[in-house]
C-alpha cells in the first residue's frame, strides 16, 4: 500500500490568520463580494444568471481538468431538454447540472452535506459509485512523479470526510472567506473520490460562500481566475502539505475571489443592459410578440430553439416558430437562425459576444 505523504491536520485548525497580508487580502475580497450580492437582484429572473453563469464556470473549471470545450458547443445543447451533448461539452454540462443539485439541495436544507457532496460527484462523472474503497491513488506531476499519496485507507477518507462535513456547516468566528480557503485544500488533500475531486471541490467553494451568506446564488466565477494561474493553484496546494504555507494559499484564494467577482459584476452589468436594450427594442418593433418570459428565454438560453419557447412561454410551435423568426428578421435584435443538420438555433448574438469576450 502506498504511504501517505501528509498528515491532514484535524479542523478546526489552531492557526492565526489575522495577519496583514491575510487582513488586506480579506477586505478586497469582501467588498468585491458583497457588490456582486448586492448587484445580482438587478437581474429579475435568477434563473438567468444561475444558467449562464454557472455554464461559464463549469466550462472553466473543466478547462483546469483539459477538458476543454467551446461556448459554441455547450450552448447548443440542454440535456434536460433532451438535447444530445457529447464529449467535453456534455462534462460541463454535467457539472452545471450538479452546481445546481447542489444548490436545490442546499436551498432546500440550509446544509452541505456529505449526502450532497457525493450526488454532485455521481451527476458530474455519471456513475453510481461514491467515496474511494480501493487504495492505489497518488498524484503525479507531468512527469509522471508521484507528489502526493491522500489518505489509502477507505474508514479514513470516509472519516476525514465526516469532520469536514461537520466543520462546513458549524457555526464559528473565522471569517467564511478564509474558511473556504480551509475546506478547499482540506477537501483536495483528502481526495474522497477516485475522479473528479478538482471539479467537485471548485463547486464546494462557491455553495459554501452562498450556505455562508456571502453570495444570494451560487454564481461567483471563480475557476476562471484559478485557470489563468493553473501552476500557482497547483503549487501552493502542494507547499501548504511540503510547508504548512497556509498565509500563502489563503492569500491567493483571496485574490482569486477578488479578481473574480469583479468579472462576474462585469458580466451582471452586461447582462443587464442587453436586458434593458432587447426588452426595449422588442416592445417598440415587436409590441403584439413583447413578453417578459420571452426576453428571459432568449437570455436564458443564447442558443434556444422553438422547443424551448413552446415549454416557456407555453404556446403552440406554430407561434413559437413565429415569434423566433420575427426576432430573427429585425437587425436591430441581432437574433440569429442557425440550421444545422434537423435542429434550428435562434442565436443572441449580444449575449454570446458577452459570455466569449476574453477579460484577462
Amino acid at each position: 500500500m502506498l504511504k501517505e505523504t501528509y498528515t491532514i491536520p484535524s479542523l478546526p485548525l489552531t492557526l492565526d490568520f489575522e495577519t496583514l497580508t491575510v487582513l488586506k487580502a480579506l477586505k478586497n475580497a469582501s467588498r468585491s463580494l458583497a457588490e456582486v450580492k448586492g448587484r445580482a437582484p438587478v437581474i429579475p429572473n435568477q434563473a438567468i444568471l444561475i444558467d449562464t453563469l454557472s455554464l461559464q464556470e463549469a466550462k472553466d473549471s473543466s478547462e483546469i481538468e483539459n477538458i476543454v470545450t467551446t461556448n459554441d458547443e455547450l450552448f447548443k445543447g440542454a440535456p434536460e431538454k433532451d438535447i444530445a451533448l457529447a464529449g467535453p461539452a456534455k462534462e460541463v454540462a454535467m457539472y452545471r447540472d450538479a452546481m445546481r443539485h447542489g444548490f436545490n439541495a442546499l436551498t432546500d436544507t440550509g446544509l452541505i452535506t456529505n449526502r450532497t457532496i457525493i450526488e454532485m460527484f455521481r451527476m458530474l462523472k455519471n456513475r453510481n459509485d461514491g467515496f474511494r474503497t480501493l487504495p492505489g491513488t497518488a498524484l503525479t506531476n507531468n512527469n509522471g512523479d508521484i507528489i502526493y499519496v491522500p489518505p489509502q485507507i477507505p474508514s479514513e477518507v470516509a472519516d476525514r470526510m465526516s469532520e469536514l462535513e461537520a466543520y462546513i456547516n458549524q457555526e464559528d468566528d473565522l471569517d467564511p472567506l478564509i474558511k473556504m480557503a480551509i475546506v478547499h485544500h482540506q477537501f483536495e488533500s483528502i481526495h474522497p473520490f477516485p475522479d473528479g475531486n478538482g471539479r467537485v471541490g471548485r463547486m464546494l467553494n462557491v455553495l459554501y460562500l452562498t450556505k455562508a451568506g456571502l453570495l444570494g446564488t451560487p454564481i461567483l466565477y471563480m475557476s476562471r481566475g484559478i485557470n489563468r494561474s493553473k501552476g500557482e493553484y497547483y503549487r501552493l496546494l502542494q507547499a501548504v502539505r511540503e510547508d504548512n504555507a497556509w498565509e500563502d494559499w489563503v492569500v491567493y484564494l483571496l485574490n482569486i475571489v477578488d479578481d473574480t467577482a469583479k468579472l462576474t459584476l462585469e458580466l451582471i452589468e452586461g447582462i443587464r443592459k442587453l436586458m434593458a436594450d432587447f426588452k426595449r427594442l422588442i416592445r417598440q418593433n415587436h409590441p403584439k410578440v413583447y413578453s417578459q418570459d420571452l426576453v428571459n428565454n432568449l437570455f436564458r438560453h443564447p442558443y434556444t430553439r422553438i422547443e424551448f419557447v413552446m415549454t416557456e412561454l407555453n404556446v403552440s410551435r406554430p407561434t413559437a416558430t413565429s415569434y423566433l423568426e420575427r426576432l430573427a428578421a429585425d437587425p436591430e435584435l441581432r437574433v440569429e437562425k442557425m440550421t444545422e443538420g434537423r435542429n434550428n438555433y435562434y442565436v443572441n448574438m449580444a449575449l454570446f459576444e458577452l459570455l466569449a469576450v476574453d477579460r484577462s
